[in-house]
């Protein structure tokens, strides 16, 4: 294997063959590194096959390998004139992620997560999930013929947790949060050696979500964009983005200033907003949690360092809408721009709109939302 990893915390390195999961040091998220990776400029306008995996310069896999796929990526940047206009926004766009396999941004990270642990030999996985990813879990590990266990909290939207046994997923329901979904799924991964998936728990969910950065500077010319909000959960997709930027501009494939990065949460579960507002460098557990945004229902997140530094490095910002705000910016998207927005996505729409009156994004920026997921999975 041409990479390594390193931790993202104490900067120790190890080699990447097995399963890993946390640094042993230090218990924080490896991250993968490609110091002897050449990405010519040649495949930037000329990437070779469908999908996010066109990309394989950028991607851990060995040459000749063909990871576990479903199709995954390419989902389109679509302007919102209407939505622009209505809110003053000369170049307003939106990533629209809930046309990938599985409903949602998940199927990336998943699908790099269970190809490379299905190359290491792994046969079994569980993960906690606070919906979307329980349901990439189960068709990713459905597509190797793989064994997932799930476990989920009872409050997850019906129409998740159909989809999620529909893939032949072991589905366990618990009263609480995802935090106690993910003591579970760690208790039943010591017990059985099945593979814990968690987010950033393994180190190749980063590396598949980073691929939604890969697509929008190529579907923007190989330009960045100004501003990028983000609805943030667990937090790897705005880590892996902000790390494949990076790699990106040293392979000489883009330049010029990073995107600002803005993370959006509800007030019911801000502790990534909570902590940067404080001007701290991780955050404190969030106590009794609750959006109806699942995916934003995460109270104590693992990369909660990473994604402070990626807020901070890129002068971004973080800012929490309340619950009927998102659900409300959800409806009127879908309506005014048939496009189909998970509460989540309705949170990033809310967050710009914010942002915009209180100054700190201008309405001359290219600004990028992402919607996270399929409107659908929660109705």
């Amino acid at each position: 294997m041409d990479w390594h990893l390193e931790c993202s915390l104490c900067g120790i390195t190890r080699d990447p063959t097995g399963l890993p999961t946390v640094c042993d040091a230090c218990g924080k998220p490896w991250l993968v590194r490609y110091p002897d990776r050449h990405h010519p400029l040649t495949e930037r306008d000329h990437p070779g096959g469908p999908g996010m995996w066109r990309f394989r310069s950028f991607l851990p896999l060995v040459p000749g390998e063909e990871p576990v796929s479903l199709g995954e990526g390419e989902t389109p940047l679509l302007r919102v004139p209407r939505l622009a206009a209505e809110h003053r926004f000369d170049d307003l766009w939106v990533k629209d992620e809930g046309t990938n396999p599985t409903g949602s941004f998940k199927a990336r990270g998943l699908c790099a997560a269970v190809t490379r642990a299905v190359a290491a030999g792994a046969t079994t996985f569980t993960l906690p999930t606070a919906g979307n990813a329980g349901v990439a879990a189960a068709a990713y590990g459905a597509r190797a013929g793989a064994r997932v266990r799930v476990y989920a909290p009872k409050t997850t939207p019906a129409p998740i947790l159909t989809q999620i046994r529909a893939f032949g997923a072991d589905l366990h329901l618990l009263d609480g949060h995802i935090g106690d979904c993910g003591k579970a799924s760690r208790a039943y991964a010591a017990e059985s050696g099945a593979l814990d998936l968690s987010t950033l728990r393994e180190p190749y969910r980063i590396e598949g979500k980073k691929t939604m950065g890969l697509e929008l500077v190529e579907q923007l010319g190989w330009t960045l964009p100004d501003v990028i909000i983000y609805p943030t959960g667990g937090g790897t997709g705005l880590i892996g983005m902000w790390k494949v930027f990076a790699e990106l501009a040293a392979a000489g494939w883009v330049s010029g200033p990073m995107p600002r990065m803005f993370t959006v949460q509800s007030d019911g579960c801000a502790p990534v907003v909570k902590a940067f507002s404080e001007g701290r460098v991780d955050c404190v557990a969030w106590e009794n949690p609750w959006t109806v945004a699942s995916g934003l229902r995460v109270p104590g997140p693992l990369g909660d360092r990473l994604m402070l530094t990626a807020l901070r490095e890129s002068r971004g910002g973080a800012v929490a809408v309340p619950d009927q705000t998102l659900a409300d910016a959800a409806a009127a998207g879908t309506a005014g721009e048939g496009i189909d927005f998970s509460p989540e996505g309705g949170a990033a729409l809310a967050a710009a709109i914010v942002l915009r009156a209180q100054g700190t994004i201008a309405s001359g920026d290219r600004i990028v939302l992402f919607n996270t997921g399929a409107g659908w999975l929660y109705r």
